[in-house]
């Protein structure tokens, strides 16, 4: 049987009592089915810990994850948000991209895996058929109208493609070179930081473009050096990690060859961040991440 939004709507206001809405529940209902209107985002996982979708559940600038996914965007598939799996989740993915070609976001979170045809990441089956993350990628990425790489897995290998990398992990933007209605948006950083990552998804959807650098990074976020803003700078050299003041360069900090902006915005909602918390900066948004080793250990009198 087929409803509209209009009879749905009615539906729901009769029935609200049985269904235990309130007259602010049956708002966030309307406003979803709204939401259901714009551009979708399909989110994909490759190679990665899942540690950029969790930072994202835990986000509340520009607003709480809960707002973003009811009032600011349309998520038609994310694995680990959404309740289907096997094929029917795929089936979503397809449909989504379908409907919705030349127009929707595609979001990916992970290395994406090119080795043995990409057979080291499968993300789900079609019609009892694995589907890789390789070829997902390659099918959706010339289909989307913005592409956008969460995390430095899918900005620049990252940890999956560190070491001897056998499985071939490879950078979404060297996958997708030439494939792509716009240019890749990358958003580094282990995780990613969730406030950057809805921006840039919310600026798209406003109609407004994302100014990039050199390297693709949205210059709003990854303007300055964390050295350039840090509060240690200038108070001479810390005798230890931990300590309240003092640099922390002699210990690895690669604070000064790192874009970030995690001086401002700090990590867990602004709670704290690496060098506030009395540790150096690892550089986990940059392109040589994980370096070996990540600390220095010795003596620095």
């Amino acid at each position: 049987m087929q409803i509209n939004r209009r009879d749905f709507l009615k539906w729901a206001a009769a029935t609200a009592a049985v269904l235990g809405l309130s007259p602010q529940d049956l708002l966030k209902v309307e406003e979803a089915l709204a939401a259901a209107t714009s551009p979708p985002v399909i989110w994909l996982q490759g190679s990665s810990c899942t540690g950029c979708s969790v930072a994202a559940l835990n986000v509340v600038q520009p607003a709480t994850i809960d707002d973003i996914l009811i009032n600011k965007i349309s998520m038609k598939y994310h694995p680990t948000l959404m309740a289907a799996g096997g094929d029917a989740a795929i089936q979503a993915m397809d449909q989504a991209a379908l409907g919705n070609a030349g127009q929707f976001i595609l979001v990916v979170e992970g290395g994406v895996s090119t080795a043995n045809n990409g057979n080291y990441c499968i993300i789900g089956e079609r019609n009892g058929v694995p589907v890789t993350m390789l070829e997902a990628v390659n099918t959706l990425g010339p289909k989307a109208k913005h592409v956008i790489a969460v995390g430095t897995c899918a900005s620049y290998k990252g940890i999956p493609g560190a070491g001897s990398n056998l499985v071939g992990i490879s950078p979404l933007k060297t996958v997708l070179t030439g494939k792509t209605l716009n240019p890749v948006i990358s958003i580094p950083g282990c995780p990613a930081p969730p406030e950057s990552v809805f921006g840039a998804i919310v600026t798209i959807l406003s109609g407004k473009s994302v100014a990039l650098d050199a390297q693709s990074r949205p210059k709003a976020y990854y303007g300055d050096k964390i050295h350039s803003t840090c509060y240690r700078r200038g108070t001479g050299s810390a005798p230890t990690l931990g300590t309240a003041t003092g640099c922390f360069k002699n210990f690895g900090c690669v604070g000064p060859g790192t874009n970030q902006n995690c001086p401002s915005r700090k990590w867990n909602n602004g709670k704290n961040w690496c060098i506030g918390s009395g540790q150096m900066c690892i550089g986990c948004s940059n392109s040589t991440f994980p370096q070996s080793p990540i600390f220095k250990f010795g003596s620095y009198a």
